[in-house]
């Protein structure tokens, strides 16, 4: 899947759309989800043009990954959930029902979240 520069993200990104900003550092942006699925649902996006978690661990500098990893706890700790607790979601490909073409990662909490995912035959 090619990156697409006009995706929601970008757009975001570049300051074209409006979003409730959590943290923002030169590496990521965070905000608040627009469809929230649990109490505390925010995005974490790294700041460069990478269509997927593989396209990001593949072709991102060290200094990137680092600084988006640091960013998603840095957002953990500003929503209030990292002493509770979280889940970090990040959907790949038409399997994962990936929606945007850019890389990013959900941040759930607020709640118990219950398990990852059914029981096969549940």
């Amino acid at each position: 899947m090619a990156y697409d520069h006009n995706n929601v993200f970008a757009r975001i990104l570049r300051g074209e759309l409006p979003a409730k900003k959590i943290y923002e550092d030169e590496y990521a942006l965070a905000f608040y989800d627009i469809r929230p699925l649990a109490p505390v649902h925010a995005l974490v996006v790294p700041k460069g043009a990478y269509v997927s978690f593989d396209d990001f661990a593949a072709t991102a500098r060290a200094a990137e990954i680092t600084g988006f990893i640091r960013a998603v706890g840095k957002a953990a700790q500003l929503l209030g959930v990292a002493v509770t607790g979280y889940r970090i979601l990040a959907n790949h490909g038409a399997h994962a029902h990936q929606e945007i073409p850019h890389f990013h990662v959900h941040i759930f909490g607020g709640k118990s979240l219950g398990g990852m995912l059914p029981r096969p035959g549940a």
